[in-house]
């Protein structure tokens, strides 16, 4: 048997800096990076809000040094996606591929995605005016016209946020009524250079041509009448999906998919097991605190298995209050 003190499931900031922290422990961490190995900092151009890099580092880059840092400290990786799961008690069965491993304890680190719109123009023309983040990206479109496709909360919040940079901030949303809250919605209607564009849905994101954003094909729900605005940016801001079904027979979720975890720590319902950055946290979405709650778990997780270093196996038992 393939026994591991850790099994970290997933990558990304919070995968890579829970590798560093458990490996430089002397827990001999694998890291099943999964075949999309990086996460979302994949999709980011360039990041200038991580600390320690004060011109900036493209997205890619920066996730590699993660990922390289891990790798001197230690940690073993493996780029396969997860098959099969047991989680039912420590130590914990994880199948990828044809090789089992078992873990005394596991870090899921398999974050969230952005929901997309589905249009070939999008994926062709991410990082070349498609943004997802209007934190990380909205200084690139200083002075520039954008677009923020949905109508929730967070789709205000990031017209909201990128108002005070941006010079003309195009709100769509394929209703005639916005699904955000009155307070929100009064404040984006209090900006002057927010305005509503609905009922319309968003047909192509025009620019692949030459690749980078030049404006958006937007059809008229009702009346099926097309029309081009042009603009130089896109913010797709239609919500995020967790990466956790694989889980749900063992681990508890929010109602939005998101897994459960205790006040102040990264522990799950399930003894063992530790939740690490999107995956669980809903609300901040940033590299920096992704990497934050990666370092959590990892001493989570070494605190837990020091104190049940004499038990064989481990219940799977609710955490006492």
């Amino acid at each position: 048997m393939d026994l591991r003190d850790v099994i970290i499931i997933g990558s990304g900031p919070a995968g890579y800096t829970a590798a560093v922290y458990a490996a430089r422990a002397g827990l001999r961490p694998l890291c099943i990076e999964g075949y999309a190995a990086g996460g979302q900092l994949l999709l980011t151009g360039r990041v200038e809000n991580f600390p320690g890099w004060p011109e900036g580092i493209d997205g890619p880059e920066l996730i590699q040094r993660m990922r390289d840092q891990a790798a001197n400290a230690g940690c073993e990786f493996l780029m396969r996606d997860v098959s099969e799961l047991d989680l039912s008690g420590s130590p914990f069965r994880i199948r990828a591929g044809k090789d089992e491993f078992h873990g005394r304890a596991v870090i899921i680190a398999t974050g969230a995605g952005s929901k997309q719109l589905g249009l070939s123009s999008e994926v062709a023309l991410q990082n070349h005016g498609v943004a997802y983040c209007a934190i990380c990206d909205g200084a690139f479109f200083t002075d520039q016209r954008v677009a923020v496709v949905g109508g929730g909360d967070a789709a205000i919040e990031t017209a909201l946020s990128l108002s005070k940079l941006a010079r003309e901030v195009y709100l769509v949303h394929r209703r005639d009524e916005l699904r955000a809250s009155k307070v929100m919605q009064g404040y984006a209607a209090a900006r002057p250079n927010i305005e509503l564009v609905t009922p319309f849905t968003v047909e192509q994101i025009l620019g692949e041509d030459i690749g980078r954003v030049t404006g958006l094909r937007l059809r008229h729900v009702t009346t099926g009448e097309e029309h081009v605005r042009k603009l130089e940016g896109v913010f797709v801001s239609i919500g995020h999906t967790p990466n956790t079904e694989f889980f749900r027979p063992w681990l508890d979720l929010d109602r939005a998919g998101y897994l459960v975890v205790e006040p102040d720590s990264t522990r799950t319902n399930v003894p063992g097991i530790f939740a690490a950055g999107d995956v669980h946290d809903h609300v901040y979405r940033q590299a920096v605190t992704a990497a934050g709650s990666g370092c959590m778990a990892a001493l989570d997780a070494e605190r837990w298995l020091a104190h049940t270093a004499n038990d064989s196996t481990t219940e799977v038992t609710r955490w006492a209050a």
